[in-house]
């Protein structure tokens, strides 16, 4: 009987998450199309034009500069957090274990806990005026964004790396050992070829979510419509003139459609995130 009940219970759960998957698709999807079945804009413009004036006399619906923001920052970041990260796990697992899972895990743990605008502020106190002292401009801009993101996934990519190196064989630096390899030797020839599959899934999933961030990015880059010429020129990403603009327009109208157009392009990459991640696994399992 308790089978049973396990059984009916386990896939309900499966069926309720299937439609809610499926209903959040249908959804963002049906209205994001509408752009170019109702409100006429061709995809083309909406993918490669550079202006977004969407209430315009003349609009105009070019979203390629929030695309740039939202690759740049995320690439940015991803660059900045994962040897951090990485090295981070390395020194956990490798070096010293005992000292490092009691006192620098919990330090990088903590900050998966802490609210996004909380990261928004600390950029706007510290990393703002560091940057717009040390170079030229402002200081807000896609560098600000991208450093401020670089933390947020930091705890994701070390706590995956730290799990992949963990369940490294034993065996394997063993044997590297017995052959005369020094740590550091086994560590870049055995350890870091071995496990690099999985340490790419957790870089991969911390640029996932850097690419969805919306409140601290729009708090430090200045979300000026625009292509930047630089990294400390402002700029925008597509979650920040989501959350900037969509309480501003009426339900149904193009500049509504346009901004469920951009929601359908965030979902769209949030698929191609994980089945690089699917693939970086079966790698990893091969």
């Amino acid at each position: 009987m308790e089978e049973w009940v396990g059984k009916v219970y386990t896939t309900l759960c499966i069926i309720v998450l299937i439609v809610t998957i499926a209903a959040i698709v249908y959804f963002v999807a049906s209205r994001g199309l509408s752009t170019f079945f109702v409100s006429g804009v061709n995809v083309g413009e909406l993918l490669t034009g550079l202006k977004w004036m969407p209430e315009g006399d003349i609009p105009m619906f070019g979203a390629l500069p929030f695309i740039f923001g939202s690759f740049s920052t995320s690439l940015l970041a991803a660059l900045i957090a994962a040897p951090l990260g990485c090295c981070a796990a390395i020194f956990m697992t490798q070096i010293m274990p005992g000292a490092g899972r009691r006192v620098l895990q919990p330090v990088i743990e903590l900050l998966a806990g802490i609210p996004s605008v909380v990261y928004g502020f600390v950029g706007l106190s510290i990393v703002v005026p560091f940057l717009r002292s040390v170079f030229p401009g402002q200081g807000i801009g896609i560098a600000a964004g991208a450093i401020v993101l670089s933390i947020m996934i930091l705890p994701t990519i070390t706590t995956i790396a730290t799990d992949a190196l963990a369940a490294l064989p034993f065996g394997l630096k063993e044997g590297s050992y017995a052959l005369g390899a020094t740590r550091w030797q086994t560590i870049y020839r055995i350890v870091i070829p071995t496990t690099l599959p999985a340490l790419l899934t957790g870089v991969v999933l911390g640029m996932s979510r850097a690419f969805g961030e919306a409140l601290a990015v729009q708090m430090v880059i200045g979300n000026a419509p625009h292509i930047p010429r630089s990294l400390f020129e402002s700029a925008s990403t597509l979650t920040s003139v989501i959350t900037l603009s969509m309480g501003n327009t009426v339900n149904g109208s193009p500049h509504n459609n346009a901004l469920w157009s951009l929601a359908l392009i965030l979902l769209a990459m949030t698929f191609v995130f994980v089945f690089v991640v699917r693939f970086l696994e079966r790698r990893n399992k091969q």
